[in-house]
């Protein structure tokens, strides 16, 4: 059977033409060398190379052999590299999930870092709210998700990368839209518009734990998941919202961000499971733990 000992042994001997030069680059005596190379062409029933005193020469079937012995053993050494590469996380494929209140945010900055870092792993994201993101994090479907904190996450495991205050967005004719700095009590009975607790429970907690502070009620006039749909029903002049400072640069005409004052706000953590071995995920937990603002 050939190995690939028996092809580098060739390729040494085709490309120097002389047995011992070969065999000093490949730091073995000439005799073990000849008789692998005559093993070669035994067990392949060909003749390689013809042999005189001082030299040898290739057949015909021996520049084939050349040529083809070199490119198995290129596709062999990228194959060992390869797995090298994986094993040290640098390639691979690896699938974020990431809630949109941190598009304009933790992700892209994250992201860049990542992809900068670790060139080779074929990075997938996927967007997807809040309360769903750990549910795929366990199944594995998701290496890791960008959410909001949690106080409670099962097996998993977080890490904060990012915090950020939530801001008042009215429409522009409201009668706080003067005000630079809002205050709850100033919100006491205005209609808000807000994501429901089940999908995003850390911030619609924030924004409860805000009024509850000024020993007020949050007056919920809508609830719905998106905050671009929140914004927009804001600009219709539904209602009033709490949301996300990041949100700040996509708003539609007609709404103007204020400033809360003492804003609550939230944290977006990254979360992945303890046993998930896709050796792409510590570089990028690494990367995520220098990350924290």
């Amino acid at each position: 059977m050939i190995d690939v000992r028996q092809l580098r042994y060739f390729v040494a001997v085709a490309e120097t033409l002389h047995f011992g030069r070969a065999a000093g680059q490949l730091h073995i005596s000439q005799p073990p060398l000849s008789r692998q190379i005559a093993a070669l062409e035994k067990g392949l029933g060909v003749k390689l190379l013809e042999r005189h005193s001082r030299k040898a020469s290739l057949t015909l079937a021996g520049e084939r052999f050349l040529a083809d012995a070199k490119a198995v053993l290129a596709s062999l050494d990228q194959a060992c590299r390869n797995a090298r590469q994986v094993h040290d996380g640098e390639l691979g494929e690896l699938t974020v999930g990431f809630m949109m209140h941190a598009a304009r945010s933790s992700v892209p900055p994250l992201v860049k870092r990542f992809l900068t870092a670790r060139p080779g792993v074929q990075l997938q994201l996927k967007e997807t709210i809040p309360s769903s993101i750990g549910e795929q994090v366990l199944s594995g479907a998701l290496d890791a998700g960008i959410t909001f904190a949690q106080p409670r996450m099962g097996t998993l495991k977080s890490r904060r990368i990012y915090r950020e205050p939530l801001i008042l967005a009215l429409y522009e004719g409201h009668r706080l839209a003067a005000a630079p700095i809002v205050s709850a009590a100033k919100l006491a009975n205005e209609p808000l518009i807000a994501t429901p607790a089940d999908i995003a429970p850390s911030l619609r907690g924030a924004i409860d734990a805000y009024f509850g502070l000024a020993g007020l009620r949050p007056h919920i006039r809508l609830e719905t998941q998106l905050q671009q749909t929140i914004v927009s029903l804001v600009a219709q002049e539904i209602g009033v919202a709490l949301v996300p400072e990041s949100l700040g640069g996509q708003l539609p005409a007609g709404v103007v961000l204020r400033q809360l004052h003492e804003p609550p706000e939230v944290e977006h953590v990254i979360v992945w499971h303890p046993g998930n071995l896709n050796p792409s995920l510590p570089p990028l937990l690494d990367i995520a733990a220098g990350f924290t603002r």
